[in-house]
């Protein structure tokens, strides 16, 4: 057994218009474009599986019903996994989609990944692992991967962020920082709560966690894609059909 806290609940972001993938996206959600033939929300729901999670809560707005049946085709091929649907009539951005769904994470820490995520693991503990190993209530609020810009090697990144040697992130306001974040992170229940807004962004609630101190952060050890363009998921689907062979 893990000696330490082990999330059993996650939720996913999958409620995005997805724009910048066009023509990608004018047929499918963007979690659902394939690299090496697997869709990107699938590889997410394998990652969480395989770190001991078995509920997850998906949201939905783009094509919902083409993402649903994706997402009921994955729990049959995999009934360890219970797949919660979250569906926004009108978007509500990165933190209100969140809110929107507390009712499923019953007061517990839960993971929270974008449903357009895809990276590798380091040589030792997984990504989620890392997380849930360095979590701790009493001093953080959120704890999240951040990847090296020096590592982005088939997508390009930006600065979002610095990191000090405690393990505390700071916002880069000129995207001049050493890493860019993941969106893929750790946290409480209670900092969705304290927001009185239905719809917002995560990005307030990371702002505030900076300012009180409770926003920590750990470098990626592995690999992660910033898919953001055709040519981005076009690059990494070539990177990743070559390793397999």
């Amino acid at each position: 057994m893990s000696d330490f806290y082990v999330p059993k609940r996650a939720f996913i972001l999958a409620a995005g218009l997805g724009t910048r993938m066009r023509p990608y996206t004018d047929h499918c959600p963007k979690p659902m474009v394939k690299v090496a033939g697997r869709s990107l929300i699938w590889r997410a729901l394998d990652k969480l599986g395989e770190a001991g999670v078995n509920e997850a809560v998906v949201n939905l707005h783009y094509m919902a019903d083409i993402l649903e049946d994706h997402l009921s085709e994955y729990a049959q091929q995999n009934p360890d996994m219970i797949i919660h649907i979250s569906r926004e009539a009108d978007i509500l951005d990165t933190g209100g989609g969140v809110k929107n769904a507390l009712h499923y994470f019953r007061g517990e820490p839960f993971y929270v990944i974008a449903g357009d995520a895809l990276w590798s693991d380091g040589d030792d503990l997984s990504a989620l692992a890392h997380l849930a190993k360095h979590w701790d209530a009493d001093k953080m609020d959120i704890i999240t991967l951040m990847q090296p810009l020096s590592r982005m090697d088939l997508t390009g990144g930006v600065g979002d962020y610095d990191m000090d040697s405690g393990g505390l992130a700071q916002r880069s306001a000129d995207k001049s920082g050493g890493y860019m974040w993941s969106n893929i992170r750790l946290n409480s229940p209670h900092i969705y709560e304290e927001v009185e807004a239905d719809k917002f962004s995560f990005l307030e609630i990371m702002d505030k966690c900076e300012v009180s101190g409770r926003l920590c952060a750990l470098e990626h050890a592995g690999d992660w894609h910033h898919i953001s363009t055709p040519n981005d998921l076009e690059t990494v689907d070539a990177a990743f059909r070559e390793a397999i062979k």
